[in-house]
């Protein structure tokens, strides 16, 4: 590398420091809106987070630093990999964002905030029209911001898509998800015809907040999250936030009657803290710790999660420790007992606690909504009763309330094109599970607690080129195989028909 362009490179990474402290900044904010922030304090607080988010942003609008990102574009290949992906990353950004004044960005920023706090309150009241027209801005200023990309994709929902995973369109996903749709609404319907019956009563017998918290406490430590460089908090949605190098943080939620429900936000959440805490030191000190998808982040998430959390050997490593903590949950209720119930397939209404099973409708179901929201074919005003007759079509039950419906994700509140990641993360982890198996015993290892062996594979092989990869090379790179929904679909078909006597 010629001095000139190390020169350019070391100006990059100096703005890029400056950058990371503001967006830092705002995720300390972000964690603390969600989590402990006063209702009456939320208003004041997202102000406080645009305008660092508009600092962060004019500090890479500035021309100085442009020139610079672009200069060291122009010579990407004289730099070694990692600073070769920085500097791609600049220029797609840059193209992205060439014609997005701080002013729009500004309003962008204060559109969305004003908007979680407006879905705060209107959940809480399960009243829709106090967020339709926050939603309705999100929506218009989302498609305002696409239009205004230097070399945007013809279909504006595939830019969208395109954030959380480069390339993600709406055409593979209306052919995934058809997939999808053909293998499992005919299985649904014979799981339900089965005459297996689950016990279930246990699953919502009254516990204690301190309950759930001292096994919150154990289920990190069976997965091995780091504590020294985390943190766990309580808040309405569960979600994980990456504040720095050593500072990933999770978070869950306490229901008193339903103690299955924070253990598997605990793992599910703790599979995306993994992924940020395992993932090589590098990624840092050349700013692309941010460039795995989405869709990469949920299929880790839902592999410990589902893949790990409900088989029948995490179940076994645990029991103990479930009867030991919830004495009044389960008394008389056996291991198998157990890991029955944690698999019931039974159709619910919310997205977080749906089964293994029918959690991929809830994603098609927001999918095909939010597509039809991009293209126009559905007006604020109809959401809800498209949203409650796709819920009755899909999976024959129909919500009650805006609350259970509609309001029931935060997600749009900044912004469209997440919710396919989840569906995608469960089809992407069922390929490397396949692959993972061909190298290391994991149910042994599970049953055993051997995480440290798990969490290496995982390092090695899934978390180690995350950054630097599309998805489409992510996944070809760990199994040797291109993209397919039917590993998933498969191994649903597997399990559930031995669950069921199918």
């Amino acid at each position: 590398m010629h001095g000139e362009v190390q020169k350019n490179l070391d100006y990059v990474k100096k703005v890029l420091t400056d950058v990371r402290k503001y967006v830092n900044a705002v995720s300390v904010l972000n964690y603390d809106q969600e989590t402990i922030c006063p209702p009456k304090a939320m208003e004041e607080q997202g102000e406080v987070m645009t305008f660092l988010e508009n600092q962060a942003f004019k500090l890479k609008k500035d021309p100085a630093f442009l020139e610079a990102a672009e200069y060291v574009y122009a010579h990407k290949e004289e730099l070694e990999e990692f600073d070769r992906v920085l500097a791609e990353s600049l220029h797609r950004d840059y193209l992205k964002t060439k014609n997005l004044t701080p002013e729009k960005q500004e309003e962008i920023s204060t559109a969305q905030n004003k908007a979680f706090v407006s879905w705060i309150r209107a959940k809480e009241q399960s009243d829709y029209s106090m967020y339709k027209e926050d939603l309705r801005r999100v929506r218009d200023l989302s498609l305002e911001e696409v239009s205004l990309r230097e070399e945007a994709l013809p279909v504006p929902y595939d830019n969208m898509l395109d954030d959380y995973g480069r390339g993600i369109h709406t055409k593979e996903l209306d052919a995934c998800f058809e997939r999808c749709k053909e293998r499992l609404i005919p299985l649904l319907k014979k799981i339900q015809a089965s005459p297996v019956q689950i016990r279930r009563d246990f699953l919502h017998r009254k516990v204690t907040d301190e309950q759930q918290k001292q096994m919150a406490d154990y289920i990190m430590q069976v997965i091995r999250y780091d504590l020294e460089r985390g943190a766990i908090a309580l808040t309405e949605h569960p979600f994980t936030s990456e504040l720095g190098r050593d500072n990933i943080r999770i978070t869950t939620h306490y229901h008193p009657d339903a103690f299955a429900s924070s253990m598997y936000s605990v793992i599910h959440e703790g599979g995306h803290a993994l992924f940020d805490q395992l993932q090589p030191r590098e990624n840092y000190d050349h700013f692309i710790e941010g460039e795995k998808s989405m869709g990469m982040h949920e299929s880790v998430s839902r592999f410990y999660e589902n893949r790990i959390g409900r088989s029948r050997e995490f179940v076994h490593l645990i029991y103990p420790k479930t009867c030991e903590i919830f004495p009044q949950v389960m008394q008389e209720v056996s291991e198998e007992e157990l890991y029955r119930a944690l698999n019931i397939v039974e159709p619910t209404m919310i997205r977080t606690e749906a089964d293994e099973f029918t959690y991929t409708f809830h994603v098609i179901i927001r999918y095909e909504i939010e597509k039809a929201m991009m293209e126009g074919t559905v007006t604020m005003e109809e959401l809800p009763e498209l949203w409650n007759r796709k819920y009755e079509e899909y999976l024959g039950i129909r919500p009650q309330n805006d609350r259970e419906g509609i309001l029931q994700d935060v997600h749009w509140t900044f912004g469209f094109g997440y919710f396919p990641c989840y569906a995608m993360g469960n089809m992407y982890n069922a390929m490397y599970y396949n692959r993972m198996k061909e190298e290391i015993d994991l149910p042994a290892l599970v049953a055993a607690g051997d995480f440290e062996t798990i969490n290496g594979w995982m390092a090695e092989n899934v978390f180690k080129k995350a950054d630097r990869l599309t998805v489409a090379e992510w996944i070809r790179d760990i199994t040797g195989r291109d993209f397919t929904p039917d590993d998933y679909l498969d191994y649903l078909e597997e399990k559930y028909s031995v669950i069921y006597e199918l």
